[in-house]
Parts: structure tokens; sequence; C-alpha cells
């Protein structure tokens, strides 16, 4: 089981980091922005085309999810999700692993700083493949440690209560597991760099002009963009 004990006692802790954080937490929403600014696939599952077709996996508070317009949100703690469900999220009470839903049901699936808690990569991309649409895509944000800030992120994860038991991955390594899962990686981006990484690209989201350039391993929080085979 995820370790939700942090998550579920010292919720309002967690969802002031967005606040203390903001300009970090702007860089992370354009990344994700950029990337699901793409053109949503078309849903070719047998579902209400009333109910929602998007979901956030790791939902937590809702913070990613609310800006977003993400409308369905899972996760295995249920503070968090009291939260969420206050910034009009919908939400579901589960594991990645085990995902209480319906085949098909979703034409995109959304991971947000969760990949480093999974119990079980394997058979979390294989429930994510079950829930997704046949033309769906799998759009994964992480903190990579290969970046300046993962390895401080690495060397100081013990120190808080929320990394403690978290498995930072690179780029190369969510990557992997997806192609092992038989997706297709389309799109890499990356935000949230250190002063050793000059003149990046710039996006704009909300009228903030944020720092998000492609590729990975300069920027903290990488997103990877995939669809199925």
């Amino acid at each position: 089981m995820p370790a939700t004990a942090p998550f579920e006692t010292l919720t309002a802790e967690y969802d002031a980091w967005f606040e203390t954080n903001r300009d970090a937490y702007r860089a992370e929403l354009a990344a994700l922005e950029q990337v699901l600014s793409e053109d949503t696939p078309h849903v070719t599952s047998e579902t209400d085309p009333a109910d929602p077709t998007t979901l956030e996996v790791g939902v937590g508070t809702g913070r990613f999810a609310d800006p977003l317009e993400i409308p369905v949100g899972i996760d295995p703690a249920r503070n968090p999700l009291l939260e969420a469900r206050d910034r009009g999220v919908d939400p579901v009470r589960g594991v990645a692993e085990r995902l209480p839903l319906c085949d098909d049901a979703f034409d995109r699936i959304l991971f947000v700083t969760v990949w480093c808690f999974l119990d079980d990569i394997e058979d979390t991309l294989g429930e994510t493949r079950r829930v997704l649409a046949a033309d769906g895509e799998l759009v994964i944000a992480f903190l990579d440690r290969s970046s300046p800030l993962g390895q401080v992120y690495q060397e100081n994860k013990d120190e808080g209560p929320f990394y403690a038991d978290a498995q930072f991955v690179t780029g190369e390594e969510v990557c992997g597991a997806l192609e092992n899962a038989e997706f297709v990686v389309r799109e890499r981006v990356q935000t949230v760099f250190d002063e050793s990484v000059e003149e990046p690209t710039e996006t704009e989201l909300h009228g903030e002009t944020e720092r998000v350039r492609d590729g990975h391993g300069d920027g903290l929080f990488g997103v990877v963009r995939a669809t199925l085979e």
C-alpha cells in the first residue's frame, strides 16, 4: 500500500506548499498546460458522452485538477480527497494498481508527482491501459532524479515527512517503463530549473510567463505524454 499517513495527517501543510512556492507551482502548471493543449483524442469507448473522460490518478488536494479542469480524481488518502472535492473534483478513493473504474472509461489519464510513490509500476500501467480508451493518452509528470534539483531532493528526502518513502525516477526510466507497457512516447518537456539552466523556451499560462523547455534532465519537473500503440 502507498504511504498515505503524512498526506492524511498533514493535509494542510502539504496544500500550503503550493502557496509558499507559487513560482514553481505556476511553472509546473505551465508545463502541463503546454502538453495538455494538444488535441484531446476522440473517444471511441462505449461510455455515456456526458460522463467525464479525463482522470487524474493521485489527485491529492486537487491543486492540479482544479486549474486544469480535470473533473475526476482518484487517491488512496481520504483527507486530501475532501479538499479536492471542495475544489470541484469528483473524488474516488483507490490505488493506481487497482483502479475501481470501468474498462475504456477515459480518453486521458494524468499522473502528477505520484510516480515516485507507486508500489508497482507494471501493475499501474496495466490498469491504466485497461481504463484508457483505445485512442487515449497518458500524461505523467514526475520529479526527475537526474536533474540538479532532483539530486538535492534525493539527498534530502528523509528530512521532510512527504518524500521519505519516495523512489525518485529519471525521464529515461519513465519512458522505458512506458515503452515496456506498449505505450508510445510522443512528447517530453521539463521545467523548474536551477540557476545553471539558461534561457529556456517560454510559454504563457494565465498571463504568467513561465519557463518550459523540451527534453529531460535539467528541470526538476518532467512531463511525458504517451499514447497506446
